[in-house]
């Protein structure tokens, strides 16, 4: 009897359901499942990438969230303030991003997409990034308020920018003591200092030599353990060879944000507070970038969202660090007035031009 060939392309006789369905149809509804389940696969599996978007602002003259005064000083007259110095932070996307949310970033105007390690380098973990990013914060603030000192027009010298809380010197070494000896060892700059302390260990009481308010004092400190790692005692002060201010300055938000980008914002807090000039005039100002202790005004990241944060808070005007202005051109949110600085000094200036109705620069 000869052999019937099967139906290569028909449906199979007396089959039901999925069996009576063609092979190619079959095969295209197969195809098409896999398809399917391969596609979800791959826009629900993590990549490497985080979406950067508009951060929260902070103004430098007000308080937190939970109500602390952002800048707070003591031992002179505070100016009663008026309008808004707000810093601009950019967020982070911590979570896993799919590519389904990547390519959502992409398309929209207000979120950048970049590569997981252009914010957490390789070999460092989130936490360890965290840590460091906290410690710029913490360094930009202590720059911040030397390079506002030295803008009010104290003297430079080498001395105690800033005293720890719960360090070996709370409540004996004071912001602004200009360093002169400890034990009799010249004390007068940082490496002369770091020396005489490496001879010592925690547990040791020593006298600290200072000039404060234009007088001598000496001052008894018992040291604290160093890191680990590290040799000698500590006193627990940040210390700086620029300007002193005989007041002291305690700057928040450390456990809130970090990096080094808030400089700039906090030094015209601490000159807007203690000032002879009002800087703001109550109007609503923003802006970002590094500061060094002689007022040095450095680039950052993310000013395009930054701008975006501060205009959709508010902001009519927005100081930008000369070096950023090419990330600035074309990206400049209607309403907002960017102006480039390069110092502390050209930012002071610049907001009292605009206050005069005087020409400024712009990127």
């Amino acid at each position: 009897m000869p052999r019937v060939p099967f139906p290569p392309a028909e449906s199979v006789p007396g089959g039901t359901g999925f069996a009576r369905l063609s092979r190619r149809v079959r095969s295209l509804i197969v195809a098409g499942v896999l398809f399917v389940v391969l596609f979800a696969l791959i826009f629900s599996l993590p990549v490497p990438y985080v979406v950067l978007s508009p951060g929260p602002t902070y103004n430098t003259l007000g308080a937190d969230d939970g109500g602390r005064s952002i800048i707070k000083i003591s031992g002179t007259t505070v100016r009663r303030t008026t309008g808004n110095l707000n810093l601009t932070t950019v967020g982070v996307n911590t979570d896993s991003v799919t590519p389904y949310q990547a390519f959502v970033g992409w398309l929209k105007g207000d979120e950048v997409v970049v590569p997981r390690a252009s914010v957490y380098p390789p070999g460092q973990s989130q936490q360890q990034t965290d840590k460091q990013n906290t410690q710029d914060f913490v360094t930009s603030q202590d720059s911040a308020v030397t390079a506002a000192s030295c803008e009010l027009g104290y003297a430079k010298a080498f001395g105690v920018v800033s005293v720890l809380a719960d360090g070996a010197s709370a409540g004996k070494l004071r912001t602004g003591d200009a360093l002169v000896s400890l034990d009799g060892g010249d004390a007068s700059s940082a490496g002369k200092l770091r020396a005489l302390l490496a001879k010592t260990k925690a547990g040791d009481t020593v006298t600290v030599t200072v000039r404060r308010n234009g007088a001598t004092k000496e001052v008894p400190v018992t040291l604290s353990a160093a890191p680990k790692g590290q040799q000698g005692g500590r006193l627990g002060v940040s210390i700086s060879d620029g300007c002193l201010a005989p007041f002291t300055v305690d700057l928040g938000l450390a456990n809130q944000i970090g990096g080094p980008s808030a400089g700039l914002m906090f030094a015209l807090g601490i000159i807007d507070k203690v000032g002879p000039r009002d800087l703001t005039k109550g109007r609503f100002i923003a802006g970002t970038g590094t500061i060094d202790p002689d007022g040095t005004v450095g680039p950052i990241g993310g000013i395009q969202l930054k701008m975006i944060a501060a205009r959709a808070k508010g902001a009519t005007v927005f100081l930008a660090p000369e070096d950023n202005c090419d990330d600035v051109r074309g990206n400049v949110p209607d309403g907002l007035r960017v102006v480039k600085v390069s110092t502390l000094h050209d930012a002071v200036s610049d907001l009292e031009k605009i206050e005069q109705g005087q020409a400024v620069p712009s990127c």
